[in-house]
């Protein structure tokens, strides 16, 4: 059996501080933004060349935060509300026999602050800290395919939560205007998806829930089938 050995190229610097609330699949938040720290080997304006001339990038990644847990023939898709189990190949699941995953995100271009190099990115769904292996560019003429199946329920726009927010949270998000404009929509978009598990959809649920966002800890609960989110503090020491 060959060993491979890859070098990463960069590094995601990324809201998402957590694997909860991260969007199940990319292109589902597209106020997530975050940026791409070209690796020493690679910080280089050459390596990106030509790049601005596509608005989507494939990135290939390593799900660092699960490899050590191994994996398993067969999974529990929580996108099947995690009752049915399938075989590792027919999901996305992250725990897989080489950790690897690849995610389509919208290119919002290169710069440089001093001597290092950065691409930014949004519509994003890793894991701040994700080590990238390659970027590519998105190719729609051979990768977007029609009279495609997939096992998976597809996504509308009924299965999206309402979202609002309480009157403290709406206070706090007037306080952190000037640091995070575009806070409130991407909230908003997050929680849409709904990120509790599968099994919690349309079902009585009393808990209060929280994600981190930045260096925010944003809590929210489910009140008639609407996600209301109740606080927004930060979790960085003064």
């Amino acid at each position: 059996m060959s060993e491979f050995v890859f070098n990463q190229i960069g590094i995601i610097e990324s809201p998402y501080q957590q694997k909860f609330a991260i969007p199940r699949q990319p292109g589902l938040v597209p106020a997530a933004k975050g940026r791409i720290k070209l690796s020493s080997h690679c910080n280089n304006l050459d390596t990106l060349k030509g790049l601005e001339r596509s608005s989507h990038l494939w990135l290939i990644f390593v799900f660092h935060e699960t490899m050590e847990q191994g994996w398993k023939p067969m999974v529990r898709p929580p996108r099947l509300g995690g009752n049915e189990k399938m075989g590792v190949f027919a999901t996305r699941s992250t725990f897989r026999p080489n950790p690897i995953g690849m995610s389509v995100v919208r290119n919002e271009g290169v710069y440089r602050e001093g001597k290092q190099v950065y691409l930014q990115i949004s519509a994003l769904d890793l894991l701040n800290g994700t080590p990238i292996l390659d970027i590519k560019p998105y190719l729609p003429y051979s990768d977007s395919l029609t009279g495609v199946q997939t096992g998976f329920s597809q996504p509308n726009e009924s299965d999206m939560m309402a979202v609002e927010f309480a009157p403290l949270a709406q206070q706090q998000l007037k306080q952190l205007s000037n640091q995070y404009p575009e806070l409130p929509l991407f909230i908003e978009q997050v929680l849409q998806q709904d990120p509790r598990p599968a099994y919690k959809k349309n079902k009585p649920d009393e808990k209060t829930y929280a994600m981190s966002l930045y260096d925010l800890n944003i809590s929210w609960r489910v009140i008639a089938n609407t996600n209301q989110v109740l606080e927004i503090a930060t979790t960085t020491s003064p």
